[in-house]
């Protein structure tokens, strides 16, 4: 069980659900190539009964054409009752699903990534019935990213990297590099790495250095937003005070084609054709 920082963890899986395959080599994992990789939102049959609905779960399919699962849990502290739960879930999905299934634990705390790596077996019995081998993810096999064309490589990689390692030396020049590379992403990609970080930093005094950086970022987007927005209805309107005054007149699918144009470019490119064009046609005409 995790709190919600620790939860960022295994929630950039699921915001970048490829990130298994670049992670599984600096664990020393020696899965074949990841080709595709899906986050199964919810799951059926036993699912609700797992408690695991907190965590991520992923579908992988390799190159040599091997499909199985990957739990992957956030344990941010030493739980002797967790390694029987774990089992249960692993258990519980390979029966729900009929495939192979891994569990990847990813651990900030390192003495807790050490306790989550021991195999742990179902009873005193031996051989036993049932022994976990867990994958864990933890700050000494996950280094701190500091070099910037790896964190333009890699931003999710990277914003992993920094909540494991939010005392460590360097962290502020890398979450200041992480910051600047996610100022040039779209927002689809920027914004859950940036609340994804904010969440996983917390109450650290690194998240309040996080903070500080992305709101920079955060504001000016704002404002960009609110330019986009004042261009577009000052264009929006000009054009159809334009074809008002030429006397061209716009069906109504066109009229809402206009009104729920959000591009600034499109509605500029309408604009300078309805200063000649002798129809409508002309204007709105994308193969013109």
């Amino acid at each position: 069980m995790s709190d919600p920082p620790a939860e960022s963890l295994h929630r950039l899986f699921r915001h970048d659900p490829g990130l298994f395959a670049r992670v599984a080599p600096l664990l020393g994992i020696a899965v074949p190539a990841v080709t595709k990789a899906s986050v199964l939102f919810s799951g059926v049959g036993n699912w609700g009964a797992l408690g695991c609905r907190g965590n991520t779960l992923l579908q992988l399919e390799t190159a040599g054409q091997e499909t199985f699962l990957l739990l992957i849990e956030a344990q941010d502290r030493q739980d002797h009752l967790r390694p029987a739960h774990w089992a249960h879930h692993v258990a519980c999905l390979w029966t729900e699903y009929r495939l192979p299934t891994a569990l990847l634990i990813v651990c900030p705390d390192q003495d807790t990534a050490r306790w989550a790596a021991q195999p742990v077996a179902s009873g005193p019995v031996q051989p036993p019935a049932l022994t976990l081998h867990p994958f864990v993810a933890g700050p000494a096999n996950l280094p701190l990213i500091t070099d910037p064309e790896a964190v333009q490589a890699d931003p999710a990689l990277s914003a992993l990297s920094a909540i494991m390692h939010p005392a460590a030396q360097g962290i502020g020049s890398a979450l200041d590099t992480l910051s600047t590379i996610l100022r040039d992403l779209p927002d689809v990609d920027a914004n859950p790495l940036i609340a994804l970080t904010a969440q996983g930093l917390h109450t650290h005094p690194a998240g309040i250095v996080w903070k500080h950086l992305v709101s920079a970022i955060i504001l000016d987007r704002e404002r960009e937003k609110d330019r986009v927005e004042r261009i577009t209805k000052f264009r929006t309107e000009h054009l159809l005070l334009l074809l008002g005054e030429r006397g061209l007149v716009l069906s109504e699918s066109t009229r809402e084609e206009v009104a729920d144009c959000q591009d600034p470019e499109t509605l500029l490119r309408w604009l300078l054709r309805a200063v000649t064009a002798s129809t409508t046609e002309e204007i709105f005409d994308e193969d013109e």
